[in-house]
């Protein structure tokens, strides 16, 4: 898939959370094809500790608006100078990169998917859910955070899908893990896609393989270049090693040695 640089405008800095923000990005071309699961690579300009690109999801494209949306997570120099962007200013990035998750190409009757992400790992979610909904379904999304401040987005997950929350200390939805919500009881999925830190995505895909459901995951390791080059990503599957920001960063779990 061809990968483009480019220079983006900001059209809006939302700060949704003391350390969480999201930007709006807008070009005066048309934005190149993304799909759900790739990542673009962020050049921090300003920040003289921070040389390489910062990897971040695509959490949406709004392609009536010709708007590309990035959450990110302020956690060290890199993205709390991107998070200072404000409208107007450019952001230079490459994109898409990595692959995307797995979509049915039609409608498929009483298929039911469920998208379960935690802290900033529910960013891809949004745009998959969404590309779930062009198709006629309604994902299934399952939230967690630790408190109710933590979970982030929701009244735009709502437009694509049902939503389910837990929160660590019980101030929004059910109280304690995603894998302890009580609708992975209640319901049968034909596929789960999860997001979010590693100790959560491991259950989730527990949880999947316990109840043979096929699972995919979004992995977060650390993708410096982007292209395969720093080895700084790779991640020990069945194949050997290889480079998430190239191979992955969707993997189905089925593909990896979590579960050995």
């Amino acid at each position: 898939m061809k990968k483009y640089l480019l220079d983006l405008k900001v059209t809006e800095n939302d700060r949704l959370h003391p350390n969480y923000c999201l930007l709006k990005l807008t070009s005066e071309n048309l934005l190149p094809e993304m799909f759900p699961g790739q990542f673009v690579e962020v050049r921090v300009d300003g920040s003289p500790s921070t040389f390489l690109r910062r990897p971040i999801s695509v959490n949406y494209v709004d392609k009536e608006s010709n708007e590309l949306w990035l959450l990110i997570q302020l956690i060290g120099d890199g993205t709390r100078k991107i998070a200072e962007y404000r409208k107007g200013d450019t952001m230079n990035l490459v994109l898409p990169l990595g692959n995307g998750f797995s979509i049915p190409e039609s409608f498929q009757t009483n298929n039911k998917f469920l998208l379960v992400g935690g802290g900033v790992g529910t960013a891809p979610l949004l745009f998959l859910g969404s590309c779930l909904k062009s198709l006629g379904y309604e994902p299934i999304f399952l939230l967690g955070g630790r408190s109710k401040i933590d979970v982030l987005q929701l009244d735009n997950f709502s437009k694509f899908g049902k939503v389910y929350v837990t929160t660590e200390d019980g101030s929004l939805g059910e109280k304690g893990f995603v894998t302890n919500h009580s609708i992975l009881e209640k319901e049968y999925f034909d596929q789960i896609y999860t997001c979010g830190p590693k100790l959560m995505m491991v259950a989730v895909a527990k949880y999947a393989a316990s109840k043979e459901i096929s699972c995919e995951v979004s992995l977060e390791n650390t993708m410096a270049c982007g292209i395969g080059a720093c080895l700084c990503c790779v991640e020990n599957t069945v194949d050997g090693h290889v480079c998430v920001c190239t191979e992955g960063p969707i993997f189905n779990t089925k593909k990896l040695k979590w579960l050995d």
